[in-house]
């Protein structure tokens, strides 16, 4: 499928003052003030059930009402939705961006449409800093081996690195594009001569980067750190995070904890990190949601919480989601420790979970999406 369905979302002065002082909330929560998480997420979910048709549809095929029920007992929505139905509580002609999933498997790219970068920025931003950034100074050196803002400006990912290298790289941080290997390899050798760096790059980048070089190494210097982030979507041969995370540290001569974590999707606003500082260890990653974020392990066939050290895939409350799913449920698959502690598993192999394709069907439950699932592609 190609296309989305159109949105029904139409904005009013009253919602859109609504949605800001929403946002102005979840600032000052990123910001580190004292809002209990569950009285913002409950806000939250009554203005998208308000606002937002399919969410109201989800609610009501589940029985609950946001206006009554607690934020634990309202649905999620699937990241599925977001290719078939326009996820958001204001109308296209408002949208400051739209952030698009990736396209390399088979399917539609989702999309998630913001009416404002504000709170992307300072979730990012404020995540960042006390993890990625936490050993460096107010600025570092940065190279991004990915496409900057300007080449891939419906990537939320490039968004991201390109506020990390303008506000936190000094004046010779740069991107260099992960497509153009040797020129990536060259640049990280001469820039290896010149004090630490902060490299920054999917998974895919680092596999290709690590697979030219074939064995031989590229020493960077002490204090440098480097960021994973992404899958593979089928594009290169699968290694876990581990398993990349030590070719990586034995690649590029860092101590194995200063390869950082980060996990984050085009659905999301916020990210999780996994660092030294929250206990990632030599045989798992464990990642860290920030105090705005929320991760519970689900059944795949009842979208049930299940108890902690269960098996189970992700369901993330985002509080950054204002205007789009404060909840989502995704099919990665995830075990939330004692303490919030989140290890990542990958993604559910086989089909897209029960609970989950049943949810997008009550969620986007309408004449021309039944049209678009059922139908030919346009």
């Amino acid at each position: 499928m190609t296309a989305t369905a159109t949105a029904t979302a139409t904005a009013t002065p009253a919602s859109l003052a609504e949605a800001d002082a929403l946002h102005a909330r979840v600032l000052a929560k990123i910001a580190g003030g004292g809002e209990p998480f569950d009285a913002l997420a409950a806000s939250i979910a009554r203005h998208q059930a308000r606002y937002s048709a399919g969410y109201a549809r989800l609610c009501a095929a589940r029985g609950v009402d946001p206006e009554r029920d607690p934020p634990s007992a309202l649905p999620a929505v699937p990241t599925d939705a977001f290719k078939l139905a326009r996820v958001a509580t204001f109308p296209e002609a408002l949208d400051a961006a739209v952030f698009r999933t990736s396209g390399t498997t088979a399917g539609a790219r989702g999309a998630h449409a913001m009416r404002t970068l504000s709170t992307y920025h300072d979730a990012a931003m404020v995540g960042a800093a006390s993890t990625l950034f936490a050993p460096f100074g107010a600025r570092a050196r940065i190279v991004a081996v990915a496409p900057s803002p300007a080449q891939t400006p419906e990537s939320s990912l490039s968004r991201m690195l390109g506020w990390f290298v303008e506000e936190r790289g000094d004046a010779r941080s740069a991107f260099v594009r992960p497509d153009d290997v040797d020129e990536a390899i060259d640049t990280l050798e001469r820039a290896a001569l010149d004090g630490p760096l902060l490299v920054l790059a999917t998974a895919f980048a680092w596999v290709h980067l690590i697979d030219r070089l074939d064995g031989r190494c590229v020493p960077l210097p002490r204090g440098s750190r480097a960021m994973q982030t992404g899958g593979f979507k089928g594009r290169s041969r699968e290694l876990s995070a581990e398993e990349l995370r030590g070719l990586i540290a034995s690649t590029f001569e860092l101590p194995r904890e200063e390869v950082v974590g980060e996990y984050g999707m085009t659905e999301l606003t916020s990210q999780l990190w996994a660092t030294p500082e929250v206990g990632s260890t030599a045989d798992r990653w464990l990642y860290r949601a920030p105090p705005w974020v929320r991760v519970t392990a689900c059944d795949p066939a009842t979208l049930q919480p299940l108890p902690l050290a269960s098996r189970g895939i992700a369901r993330i409350e985002d509080l950054g989601n204002v205007e789009s799913a404060w909840a989502i449920q995704t099919a990665d698959e995830v075990i939330v420790h004692e303490g919030g502690a989140v290890e990542l598993l990958g993604r559910l192999p086989g089909a897209t979970p029960r609970g989950c394709s049943l949810a997008v069907e009550e969620l986007v439950s309408s004449p021309e999406v039944e049209e678009l699932v059922s139908g030919e592609r346009p």
